[in-house]
C-alpha cells in the first residue's frame, strides 16, 4: 500500500507555515515554471513574492495585469482569459521569465498508492515508453511535503516536464492514461499534477479548516496547529498520551521507565542484530509478541552535533515511542512507516549518544525490521550510523492493543498533506480533478461518505472552481475471495464512494472491479483506469453525449416469485461473460445472506425465486475480492451495490 517517493512518515518536522521571505526581485509561486500549462477560458491567476508594496505588472503572450505586493511582499494578479495555444513567454518586469508557457487544459490527481503507481510500473509500460514526445502533453509531480499548517508556496520550484520516452516513466500512471486519452480526443494542450502518497488516509488531504467542522476531528485538528507552532510542547503532549496508555495496559510501564534515561546501565541486557526480533536467533523471541525494550548508541564529533538533523530508524514493528539521551523525540504506530525523527536543540552531544526505544509488536516480525540506513542523518546527507550492536529486554507478552498514532503522523495525519501538496498552489487553475484512494479508509465507510464530500468540496474551494468535475475511481478488486457471502470492509467503502459520489452534479465514479489483482493491492492494469476516468470526463467535464457512467443499480423490486433488479446508464443491453448467468448476486434476510442465480435480459437482472419471505434487500459483489461477470456493451463492469427491495 506504501508507494513512497521520500519516506517522510512519523518525522516531527518543522511544520509551521512561515510567511514568505521578502525578496527584492519579483518571482513567481514555484507551481510556475517553464513547460508549465495554464488553464485556457478562464480568468488566470499568477502570483509570486516580491518587494513589499512594489507594483508588479506580469505578462503572458501579449497579455498583461498589474498587481501590488502586500506588506510582505505577496503580490496576485489576473490576466484574461485565453484560449487555448502557446508556446508563450511568461515574465514579471523586473524579475523572472518563464520559457515554453502553454494555455489548455490542467487536471489535478491525488490519492494514495494507486494513484502514485507510476507509468514504468503499468502494464502497458512498454508501449508507453516507446510513445514518441508530444510537448503539448506534460506533467509536474508534487514532492511528499505533510505540514502542520497550510504553506504559502512549495518549497522549491516544480517540474514540469514534456511527455516522452526519456520522462513518463515516473508519471501516474492512471493519471497520465487519462490525460493521453483526453489529449486524443480534446487535441488541446494538457498538463496534469500528480500529488498523492501512498498508504495515505482521506483526512490527509482535507484542509484544516474544512476537517474542524467535523466535531470528532476538532481535538485532532487542534494538536495539528499546535504542533506546527510549538513542536516541542505539541510532541510533550503526545508523549504524555503515550505513556498514559502504557500505564493503563502495561503494569511495569513505570518500572521500566528508568530503561529510558542515557546513564541507565544495560550492561547485563543481551545483545540483538539489527532485524525484527523474531529473526534473530534468539529462541524466547522466535514466537514472542508484546513488549519490548532496545537501546542504541551513535558516537558524535562536535561538529556531528552542530549538523545533526534527522534520527532515522526505518520501519519499526509496530507501536514504538523513542527518546534521545531520556528526550522523548517521537513514537509511531505503523508498521510499514519508516520512522524519522528531529530532535530539539540540545538534545545531541559530544560523545556517546543514547536511543532507546519501547516496542510493541512482533505480529510482522517485531521491533526494526527491514534492511533500512538507521543512524542520525547530518545536513549535508551524510549518515552516522549507530555504534555496536543493540541491547535489548523483553517485557510481558501483550497482544491485540493498538495506540493511537499523533495527528501530525503520516500516513494517518489529519490535514497536513492538503496543507504541504495541495495549499501551495491554491487558485492555480484546473479544469478537474481525479481521486484515487481509500485502501488505507477501508472498514470505515461510515465515515468515508461524509469525508468524500467533504474533500470535494473543500478542493472545490481551494481551487476557485465551485463546479470542479471530480471523477473517483471505486476500490478494486483484492483480498481473499469468499465461498459465502460475508461482510467486507472493501465492498462498503465502495458503496460510499458510490453514495457519495451519487449526490453531486459533477462527480463520476470509475468503477474497477474488473480489473483487480486479488494477490496484489497494486494492480498493474492502469490504462483502463485512465480510459474509464477519460470517458467519465469527456461526458462531464466536456459535455460530450453519453453516459455519467456504466450500469448501476436504479432499483430492486418484487415480481411473484422473482426479484428484479432495474440498472440504468446501460450502453446495449447487459451481458454476462463466461456463464449464461451473473454470479455475485445475493438475496438476504436482515444480515443472513445467500447466493442466489441471476440471468441478463436486456436493461434488468432477473433473480428467479429468490423474492422468498422475509428478503429485505439485494446486494452484488459484495466481498474484498469479488469474481464478476456482468458487463454492458460497452464493456463496462456493472457497479457493485447494497440495495433494499421496494
Amino acid at each position: 500500500m506504501a508507494m513512497w517517493r521520500m519516506v517522510m512518515a512519523g518525522s516531527a518536522m518543522a511544520l509551521a507555515a512561515p510567511a514568505m521571505a521578502q525578496e527584492a526581485t519579483p518571482r513567481f509561486a514555484h507551481i510556475f515554471a517553464d513547460h508549465a500549462v495554464l488553464q485556457r477560458d478562464r480568468p488566470i491567476a499568477i502570483w509570486g513574492q516580491g518587494a513589499p508594496n512594489a507594483a508588479v505588472t506580469v505578462r503572458l503572450g501579449q497579455q498583461t495585469a498589474s498587481a501590488t505586493a502586500d506588506a510582505q511582499g505577496r503580490w496576485r494578479a489576473t490576466l484574461p482569459a485565453q484560449a487555448a495555444g502557446g508556446p508563450y513567454t511568461l515574465s514579471v518586469e523586473g524579475g523572472q521569465t518563464l520559457s515554453d508557457i502553454m494555455v489548455g487544459d490542467v487536471f489535478l490527481c491525488g490519492g494514495q498508492s494507486n494513484m502514485e503507481f507510476m507509468v514504468k510500473q503499468s502494464t502497458n509500460a512498454w508501449g508507453a515508453l516507446q510513445t514518441p514526445a508530444d510537448p503539448d502533453l506534460r506533467y509536474a509531480t508534487i514532492p511528499d511535503t505533510s505540514r502542520a499548517q497550510p504553506l504559502a508556496d512549495l518549497e522549491a520550484p516544480a517540474k514540469w516536464q514534456r511527455v516522452g520516452p526519456e520522462t513518463v516513466g515516473d508519471a501516474s500512471a492512471v493519471c497520465y492514461y487519462m490525460a493521453r486519452s483526453l489529449r486524443q480526443s480534446e487535441k488541446v494542450p494538457i498538463g496534469f499534477i500528480n500529488s498523492e502518497w501512498g498508504g495515505t488516509r482521506i483526512e490527509s488531504w482535507i484542509s484544516p479548516t474544512s476537517l474542524a467542522t467535523l466535531p470528532r476531528l476538532k481535538d485532532g485538528i487542534a494538536a495539528v496547529d499546535l504542533y506546527g507552532r510549538d513542536p516541542a510542547k505539541a510532541l510533550a503532549q503526545d508523549g504524555a498520551r503515550r505513556e498514559a496508555w502504557w500505564k493503563a495496559h502495561d503494569p511495569a510501564a513505570a518500572r521500566q521507565a528508568a530503561f529510558r534515561r542515557a546513564d541507565f546501565d544495560d550492561s547485563k541486557w543481551a545483545t540483538i542484530p539489527t532485524s525484527a526480533w523474531k529473526d534473530a536467533g534468539v529462541p524466547a523471541l522466535a514466537a514472542f509478541e508484546g513488549v519490548m525494550w532496545l537501546r542504541g548508541a551513535i558516537d558524535l564529533t562536535a561538529e556531528q552535533v552542530a549538523a545533526a538533523k534527522t534520527l532515522q530508524l526505518g520501519p519499526i514493528d509496530q507501536y514504538e515511542e523513542t527518546w534521545v539521551n531520556g528526550r522523548y523525540v517521537g513514537g509511531g504506530s505503523v508498521n510499514w512507516a519508516w520512522r524519522h525523527y528531529d530532535a530539539p536543540a540540545g538534545t545531541w552531544k559530544v560523545g556517546r549518544n543514547v536511543v532507546a526505544m519501547r516496542v510493541l509488536g512482533g505480529a510482522n516480525g517485531g521491533g526494526l525490521t527491514g534492511a533500512a540506513p538507521r543512524g542520525l542523518e547530518l545536513a549535508d546527507g551524510t549518515l552516522v550510523p549507530f555504534a555496536g550492536p543493540w541491547r535489548f529486554y523483553q517485557g510481558r507478552a501483550l497482544t491485540g492493543e493498538t495506540i493511537a498514532p499523533a495527528p501530525w503522523d503520516v500516513p494517518n495525519s489529519l490535514a497536513t498533506l492538503h496543507n504541504g501538496m495541495i495549499a501551495p498552489f491554491a487558485g492555480y487553475g484546473l479544469k478537474l480533478a481525479a481521486w484515487y484512494q481509500g485502501e488505507s479508509n477501508a472498514g470505515e465507510a461510515s465515515t468515508y461518505r461524509e469525508l468524500m464530500t467533504l474533500l470535494m468540496a473543500d478542493w472545490r474551494r481551494t481551487f476557485a472552481a465551485p463546479e470542479l468535475p471530480f471523477f473517483v475511481v471505486q476500490l478494486t478488486s483484492y483480498g481473499k475471495p469468499s465461498t459465502a457471502p460475508v461482510q467486507s470492509g472493501w465492498a462498503e467503502l465502495r458503496e460510499a464512494q458510490a453514495q457519495a459520489v451519487a449526490q453531486d452534479a459533477h462527480a463520476g465514479l470509475a468503477v474497477t472491479l474488473d480489473v483487480g489483482d486479488r494477490f496484489d493491492i497494486h494492480p498493474t492494469q492502469k490504462t483502463v483506469v485512465g480510459e474509464r476516468l477519460a470517458r467519465l470526463a469527456r461526458v462531464i467535464a466536456y459535455g460530450q453525449p453519453g453516459l455519467r457512467s456504466g450500469p448501476e443499480v436504479a432499483g430492486v423490486s418484487r415480481s411473484g416469485s422473482d426479484l428484479v433488479v432495474r440498472y440504468r446508464n446501460v450502453t446495449g443491453g447487459l451481458h454476462t461473460y463466461g456463464a449464461g448467468q451473473a454470479i455475485g448476486f445475493e438475496a438476504c434476510a436482515g444480515d443472513a445472506c445467500r447466493y442466489v442465480p441471476a440471468e441478463a435480459r436486456g436493461d434488468t437482472i432477473v433473480l428467479p425465486g429468490a423474492n422468498a419471505a422475509g428478503v429485505t434487500k439485494v446486494r452484488y459483489a459484495w466481498s474484498d475480492a469479488p469474481f464478476t461477470n456482468l458487463f454492458d456493451g460497452a464493456d463496462l463492469p456493472a457497479a457493485p451495490f447494497e440495495r433494499g427491495v421496494e
